[in-house]
């Protein structure tokens, strides 16, 4: 088990680096669904199901759709020219801040509480107590959601077809 979480935790960091340092977008997106996809088995490992499903359907699929869409919609096959040598400053401090940031981060996920989850009558899956919570509890907000992103699709449509006329 702790070597599984291993594996995908360090797929995820090196496919996280891969999205960084390429220099064609497509294989940018592309490193970014295998990272998707090893933080969702991460997910599973944790016994959060619904999150695990909700990152491959929402992120590795929709997400990931929508980025590849505006990839081929912009056509970006110019060739890249060549970094600048002010540039090779740039990245090191980059890669500084981002070391510094690392360390930062696990200083802080050390330092940090664990609260343990809500959950659900016993026998219940984390599927299900989610499920439970969103259709009891918070139905109201969840409708509201909904509406919401609906108003938003329409009115990305409308906006669309009036700048295509």
């Amino acid at each position: 088990m702790q070597t599984l979480f291993y594996i995908l935790a360090g797929t995820a960091l090196v496919a996280g680096a891969l999205v960084v340092f390429q220099t064609h977008p497509l294989r940018s997106a592309l490193w970014l669904i295998v990272n998707f996809f090893a933080v969702a088995g991460i997910y599973l490992l944790a016994s959060a199901e619904f999150i695990a499903a909700i990152q491959i359907i929402v992120y590795a699929g929709a997400i990931m759709v929508l980025f590849l869409f505006v990839i081929m919609l912009l056509n970006l096959r110019q060739p890249e020219e060549p970094m600048p040598m002010s540039a090779l400053g740039s990245r090191i401090l980059a890669v500084t801040l981002a070391v510094t940031t690392g360390f930062l981060v696990m200083f802080g996920l050390k330092q940090a509480v664990i609260i343990p989850a809500r959950t659900g009558p016993p026998g219940l899956g984390n599927t299900e107590s989610v499920a439970r919570l969103l259709f009891t509890d918070y139905l109201l907000p969840f409708e509201v959601t909904s509406v919401l992103l609906l108003v938003a699709i329409v009115g990305a449509v409308i906006l669309s077809k009036s700048r295509l006329k």
